[in-house]
């Protein structure tokens, strides 16, 4: 259930365990309910915002800890009320007694999300920005950690935001030519408003489009290392790992299910999955290893589709598999090492290794890392990675696609008017300017306790 009230609340915001926990209490009685417990030079409630304050938490007569308190006065807080931070021991026990002596005079235990929730109720972030502090926690790696604080940063929101205005603005114009209706005139440019729409769709065209490589970057980009027995996946899967990972064997089949391990490579998470061979077999654990390689070829961001130098063309082995638009085949070559080289194709397509002796793996990575390019993220371009945004850009993209026909056709004005404003709604859903209670409840319930 989420509170719609602003009763002050209380949840640890950093986990227990370490040197340092601190402890997080916003809402009307913030600084009232931590003064009960809390005895420094002076009362709380007397000290401007934004200072810092120490001294001890007290239970009646008992010291249960020494503490510093930051102090926030609304609206110039993260939620936009009174706050209340404080930096107490690490230790599970201090914070639950802390949070037991602030929940025993009136605080309320926090559920997932609130202070977040509340920020972006009380205007301080948008509903993308809001999502992108989850993202910045559970963020692994610098491209990951890019993504979300583009997002939080506001630029995200500031390019929907400024184009939705725009067709706000044309939308009323065209509204104002239904009051005038038995006039047939024309407020709104049509010639602008094809201008604003074609531009429109190609700016939603274009973040819609970035969903792959941004998802991948989140999430960590699948690369499934797949091939026939024995043509060295496993050797290839540790050399990439830097450690005995797989089990290498001469025996063909060796490897039964699928292995996986992550490395982060110039600040990007590759998923390295080392598969089953492929080929024909009765041997039902073979057969099931085979199915889970075909599995992993369905999620794979990347595929390293493996042969050795002496087996030919690489194309003779894709046993029918067609990658999908989002999906890229890297054919690689290997034991480059162990074959007359007059055997080994010399197109530039062909990626040449040895993943025994290391030779190639440079020129593998530089492929990797072009296919998977980090760079527009480092640099603060907006890259869209959420789901439910790319769910939402592809809805304001088919209304484009209908608002553009409509005009097009000569469409009559209350019509055209509504494909528009289903363009704005769908924007509107990114970045909160249109909600629903079942979306923020579907948002914030994904945060931890205490964010």
């Amino acid at each position: 259930m989420i509170h719609l009230d602003h009763d002050t609340i209380v949840a640890p915001a950093t986990a227990t365990g370490g040197a340092l926990c601190i402890i997080r209490l916003s809402g009307e009685r913030a600084i009232e309910l931590c003064d009960s417990v809390f005895k420094g030079r002076s009362q709380l409630s007397q000290a401007k915002g934004a200072t810092l304050h120490y001294g001890y938490i007290m239970d009646g007569e008992d010291i249960v800890d020494d503490v510093v308190v930051s102090l926030f006065r609304a609206p110039h807080s993260y939620t936009g009320e009174d706050s209340v931070e404080i930096s107490a021991h690490g230790s599970r026990y201090i914070a639950n007694r802390i949070i037991t002596l602030l929940t025993s005079r009136g605080a309320r235990l926090a559920e997932a999300g609130e202070f977040t929730r509340r920020a972006f109720m009380a205007g301080k972030l948008d509903l993308s920005q809001a999502e992108a502090v989850a993202d910045i926690i559970s963020s692994d790696s610098r491209a990951s950690h890019a993504i979300a604080s583009t997002q939080m940063r506001g630029a995200y929101s500031e390019e929907l935001r400024s184009l939705r205005e725009r067709l706000l603005h044309i939308c009323s114009l065209l509204e104002l030519e239904l009051d005038f209706s038995e006039e047939d005139v024309e407020f709104a440019d049509r010639g602008e408003l094809m201008r604003l729409l074609n531009e429109l769709s190609l700016k939603v065209k274009s973040l819609a489009n970035s969903f792959s490589l941004g998802n991948a970057l989140k999430h960590g980009v699948n690369v499934a290392i797949v091939g026939r027995p024995n043509v060295g996946k496993s050797t290839l899967l540790n050399r990439l790992v830097g450690e005995e990972r797989a089990m290498v064997s001469e025996i063909a089949g060796t490897t039964r299910d699928s292995i996986e391990e992550s490395v982060n490579i110039d600040g990007v998470i590759y998923r390295f999955v080392d598969t089953a061979g492929l080929h024909s077999t009765e041997d039902r654990l073979e057969q099931m290893g085979i199915e889970r390689t075909w599995k992993a070829l369905e999620k794979a961001h990347i595929i390293l589709w493996l042969t050795d130098s002496s087996e030919g063309k690489l194309e003779e082995d894709l046993n029918g598999f067609t990658p999908t638009a989002e999906q890229r085949i890297l054919h690689v070559i290997n034991k480059i090492d162990i074959n007359d080289s007059g055997c080994i194709p010399t197109e530039d397509k062909y990626i040449k290794i040895s993943a025994k002796l290391g030779i190639g793996i440079k020129a593998l990575l530089s492929n990797l890392k072009q296919v998977a390019d980090a760079t527009n993220a480092f640099r603060g371009d907006v890259i869209v990675s959420s789901q439910r945004h790319y769910e939402a850009l592809r809805k304001a993209e088919e209304s484009l696609t209908q608002s553009l026909e409509a005009l097009n056709n000569g469409t009559p004005t209350d019509l055209l008017s509504e494909d528009i404003r289903q363009v704005m709604y769908h924007l509107g859903t990114i970045t909160g300017e249109i909600n629903s209670e079942d979306i923020l409840k579907s948002i914030f319930s994904s945060f931890c306790i205490g964010k």
